[in-house]
């Protein structure tokens, strides 16, 4: 695993808020969302200096909890 390096990040609430709730929908930790934005960018406009292992989501869930189905099955009827 890469060593990994803490820093303050001062963010605008209503941005960060929706990094919280998109970490939420892909079952990730906020840090983790974060980390996998960044990791996307740099990819995409290819600044990346050295290859790096693409973050993981050591929490995704596969498949939907029942407290999910049960709020869909709601929303559809």
């Amino acid at each position: 695993m890469a060593k990994k390096k803490s820093f303050a990040l001062r963010i605008d609430e209503d941005l960060m808020e929706a990094i919280e709730q998109w970490a939420a929908d892909e079952f990730r930790s906020t840090n983790g969302q974060i980390e996998w934005m960044l990791y996307q960018m740099l990819k995409q406009t290819k600044r990346l200096k050295r290859k790096i292992q693409e973050p993981e989501n050591e929490q995704k869930v596969e498949e939907k909890t029942i407290k999910e189905q049960e709020h869909e099955n709601k929303t559809q009827n």
